[in-house]
């Protein structure tokens, strides 16, 4: 079974740093891209970062020069460095990955969601 699971989140003060961590599992053959995204209460799901398989990113404007997302494709893990957090960051983390599950075959996964305070 094929699954992402975060880790990282949790609660800090406004100006520090977290590390969110995600780790695909289960039976496919390649990652193509990988993201993060937040969501808070009543507000969509919003797209965060991105990576593609060859390291290229993507940022929204609101986290540009704060975040920054990384992977290792040999761990099959993807990362998110928050540095300089604010309260407006609040929110629960998705991580997302598109995966090879059989030729030919991508569907695209999503983890459980972690949960990211920031107190002011």
């Amino acid at each position: 079974q094929v699954q992402l699971v975060e880790s990282g989140g949790g609660l800090v003060q406004s100006g520090g740093s977290l590390r969110l961590s995600c780790a695909a599992s289960g039976r496919f053959s390649s990652i193509y891209g990988m993201g993060w995204h937040r969501q808070t209460p009543g507000k969509a799901r919003e797209l965060v970062a991105t990576i593609t398989s060859g390291g290229t990113t993507y940022y929204t404007d609101s986290v540009k020069g704060r975040f920054t997302i990384s992977r290792d494709n040999t761990k099959r893990t993807v990362w998110l460095q928050m540095n300089s957090l604010k309260p407006e960051d609040t929110a629960v983390y998705y991580c997302n990955a598109e995966l090879e599950i059989a030729r030919w075959t991508i569907k695209d996964y999503w983890g459980q969601g972690t949960q990211v305070t920031v107190s002011s």
